[in-house]
């Protein structure tokens, strides 16, 4: 069973004009492709669908009233609204149970490292193959009572059985590092302040206009 069902409506039209015109009646434009079928151009409730897209991994099951699509899929491309961040556009692909695909999972720190130290993390997402039935929502690792000067790398995070590591298994995930001086991050917050205003000084943020029409299907 799919993690989540998604009905569809089919799009006869798309473009620019025509995406708008969707997300303004409370519906967000899609794709779905793979397989060797043709591309078909839907839309979705945008509350359903913000909804679906919580886990990005998830295995949806996409469908249409009239029975014209049903098929398993993963989402391939979340586009969102750069000011807003409500979703636009979601390109799916589709899968096969059984069959592998790649997938990006996000990483996260848990636990307290040793006092005096700094976690950052490196890289947000670990990159594995993995059957769409089978996709770990979230790779957690371990930090408690790891030292300065210590890290995690792609290595070092237990995939679940079936589950293949594509990146690097050298690649640091977090790295550990002395904690900064009062002194210290007094200088770097006078430091992302001046980068603020020359950020500033040569450009405005996109206005939503021409952030939508940019991220548009054609």
């Amino acid at each position: 069973m799919a993690d989540i069902k998604l009905e569809a409506e089919l799009r006869e039209n798309y473009g620019k004009g025509y995406a708008r015109r969707t997300r303004a009646a409370g519906r967000v434009p899609g794709v779905l492709y793979g397989r060797g079928n043709e591309p078909a151009h839907l839309s979705f409730d945008g509350h359903a669908i913000m909804m679906a897209m919580k886990n990005p991994n998830s295995l949806v099951e996409i469908s249409t009233a009239d029975g014209k699509v049903k098929s398993l899929a993963v989402a391939r491309d979340i586009q969102r609204h750069p000011v807003r961040r409500d979703i636009i556009h979601v390109d799916f692909i589709i899968v096969k149970r059984g069959e592998k695909i790649e997938v990006e999972i996000p990483v996260s720190p848990v636990g307290e490292a040793a006092p005096g130290t700094l976690v950052s993390v490196e890289t947000q997402t670990l990159r594995v193959l993995a059957d769409p039935t089978q996709i770990p929502e979230l790779f957690e690792l371990s930090i408690e009572d790891r030292k300065v000067g210590e890290h995690v790398f792609a290595k070092d995070v237990e995939l679940p059985e079936g589950v293949e590591l594509i990146d690097d298994e050298e690649m640091m995930l977090i790295h550990v590092a002395a904690e900064m001086t009062e002194a210290e991050l007094e200088s770097e917050l006078e430091s992302e302040a001046v980068d603020e205003e020359v950020a500033a000084s040569t450009g405005a943020e996109p206005s939503e206009e021409a952030a939508s029409e940019s991220s548009d299907d054609e």
